[in-house]
């Protein structure tokens, strides 16, 4: 009986937490936020704005600069 409570706290204090970290935000920062993975490939940005009617701020990939070298870490 008792690990019902202490289970029952437990998702009593985690819908508490995840409420006092989203407190701040609104639909429109959520709604900008899911589309993010999308924004560094201007393709795709373009086929999910044709998709779902909503922008995508695309960034333009990085140009290699002559005389420096990218690296992947």
């Amino acid at each position: 009986m008792i690990e019902v409570f202490f289970d029952g706290l437990g998702v009593v204090f985690l819908w508490l937490a995840v409420e006092y970290c989203l407190r701040r935000e609104t639909a429109e920062s959520l709604d900008e936020a899911s589309m993010v993975p999308f924004a560094d490939d201007p393709e795709v940005a373009r086929r999910v704005e044709l998709a779902t009617g909503k922008s995508v701020k695309a960034v333009a990939p990085e140009v290699v600069k002559s005389g420096w070298i990218n690296l992947d870490m």
